[in-house]
């Protein structure tokens, strides 16, 4: 049984959650936290502070030894807000390497929302109906609309609640200082408002620190002014959850602005440290969830980490049932990309379909792992995204597109393979020294080559696109390989002399000869 562990490098807090795959199926085996305020000098600064790293680095080691101890098969760890904005981030990154022996990959908000939203829905049984979730973090706040399970839009703010703080230098917060930040979340949401419209849902569900303390206080706040027979409702209808409405927020936000920090930190669910930078999370949740028309939330201790184990889980195991909806995910990535530059998807389709049947009958000659079949799929069908730029050297801009934009489900490093297999698709061929090969792992580099071969004969496959499309008869022996090609309207005379011109890189990476014959 493989286990995996996902750290969280918020703005806010550090995270760990360790988890063993039973029967399909995580089962949490360790968990821990720790405030580190990684982003509270990077939104003053534009950097992180010494302080901040080093604390970071003690929490990350702690998080170290516990992943050894569990014998974790697996490690990921991702970075969010603090790390996207900070000028010193490399630095940071390389001493997280050299302390741990981590990669940190640092994700956009979309991809944080993206694997929140998958954290949630995978756990979550509510969660797979018609929901809206909200993630308010350290340093940016993450809104989705969900549908069945899926994601039908997002939006990331800038609107952390230790982001907002810098906003609130005085104690209690000043009146014009509050106006200020009031106009300036006013002004994020009515962005995130024309891209979600109204979403008219029957649950909000709001993760992180932020939403538990509101949830907590205000229902703090309410149980000591309300009667006892309205008391005894709320209990009814919120039974095992934790959370609040519309109203509870706006009135205990109302109360924080008044309050200095050692008054809030009594508050039951606030405490010190969340104290400091409650103002502005709750400032940002009244505006939201009034903007929106919501009637309230329900608190989900689950997060960023549950979403990367499930990623984790997914890419391994083809039988989770998580494994289809991340295959789901990242098709509609792929479609919405080709949608987005114009792509004509009767001319890529045959040779997706051509490289996905190299791929299967030559399994035992190229030796690529399962999850290259989506990446040359997903290459192949948006390997003309640069012709968007421009004809003339459009691999080497569709390189630049794929590996540069948010390609929903797609990690940083799977978008660089995909991007590596679509660029050398001409007469240029990969070489280690690359500047697009540098962006990716050594021990792909293999991998990366013997794709790019198999794409090559698709597309080679599918050189006269005019006629009907070729069929291919795929036969394997021990030294060489034979492709029969069975003709369209148009014959099968120029994929035939295209593949041939491939015999010899094919030879070069796999030691067999390639043969093409005409039935």
């Amino acid at each position: 049984m493989p286990t995996f562990a996902a750290v969280d490098i918020g703005s806010n807090s550090c995270r760990l959650k360790i988890a063993s795959v039973h029967m399909h199926r995580l089962k949490t085996l360790h968990e821990d936290r720790e405030v580190t305020r990684l982003g509270e000098s990077v939104f003053q600064t534009g950097v992180i502070s010494p302080e901040a790293m080093a604390a970071t680095i003690r929490a990350l080691k702690r998080f170290h030894k516990a992943v050894q101890m569990h014998a974790s098969d697996k490690v990921r760890v991702v970075a969010t807000s603090a790390l996207r904005d900070a000028r010193n981030a490399d630095a940071f990154t390389e001493w997280v390497r050299s302390a741990t022996g981590w990669h940190v990959e640092v994700i956009s908000g979309l991809e944080e929302g993206r694997l929140i939203h998958l954290g949630v829905v995978t756990h979550e049984v509510g969660a797979r109906g018609r929901c809206l979730m909200i993630d308010l973090g350290g340093g940016s706040c993450e809104v989705t609309l969900s549908d069945g399970g899926r994601v039908k839009s997002m939006v990331s703010m800038p609107l952390g609640a230790v982001r907002l703080t810098e906003f609130l230098p005085t104690d209690p917060p000043a009146k014009e200082d509050v106006a200020r930040l009031k106009q300036l979340i006013d002004r994020e949401i009515k962005k995130a408002e024309r891209k979600i419209g109204a979403p008219r849902v029957g649950l909000v569900i709001a993760t992180s620190g932020t939403a538990a303390a509101l949830a907590e206080a205000s229902g703090h706040a309410a149980r000591k002014t309300a009667a006892k027979k309205t008391l005894q409702k709320k209990r009814l209808e919120h039974v095992g959850a934790l959370t609040a409405t519309t109203d509870e927020v706006r009135r205990i936000t109302d109360r924080f602005v008044k309050m200095t920090n050692e008054q809030r930190a009594v508050i039951p669910g606030i405490g010190p440290r969340r104290s400091e930078i409650i103002v502005g999370g709750a400032l940002v949740y009244t505006n939201l969830m009034e903007r929106l028309g919501l009637k309230s939330f329900r608190y989900s201790p689950l997060g960023l980490r549950d979403g990367v184990l499930a990623q984790m889980l997914g890419d391994v195991d083809l039988r989770a049932s998580v494994h289809q909806k991340i295959e789901s995910e990242r098709w509609a990535g792929v479609l919405e990309v080709c949608r987005r530059y114009g792509i004509d998807l009767k001319l890529t389709e045959p040779v997706r379909e051509h490289v996905v049947q190299l791929f299967n009958a030559l399994a035992k000659v190229h030796e690529l792992p399962e999850e290259y079949r989506l990446w040359l799929e997903s290459a192949a069908m948006m390997q003309d995204v640069g012709k968007f730029m421009n004809h003339q050297g459009n691999h080497r801009h569709t390189q630049y597109i794929l590996a540069n934009s948010e390609i929903f489900g797609f990690s940083p490093e799977q978008r660089a393979i995909v991007s590596a297999l679509a660029r050398y698709l001409g007469k240029t061929r990969p070489d280690a020294m690359d500047r697009v090969m540098r962006t990716i792992p050594l021990e792909e580099h293999t991998h990366v080559v013997r794709g790019i071969v198999l794409l090559r004969l698709a597309v080679a496959l599918n050189q006269d696109r005019a006629s009907a499309t070729v069929r291919l008869r795929i036969h394997v022996y021990p030294r060489r390989v034979l492709l029969e090609l069975v003709p369209g309207r148009g014959g099968a005379e120029l994929e035939a002399w295209s593949l041939k011109k491939e015999a010899a890189y094919f030879r070069e990476i796999f030691r067999r000869e390639l043969f093409v014959e005409v039935a």
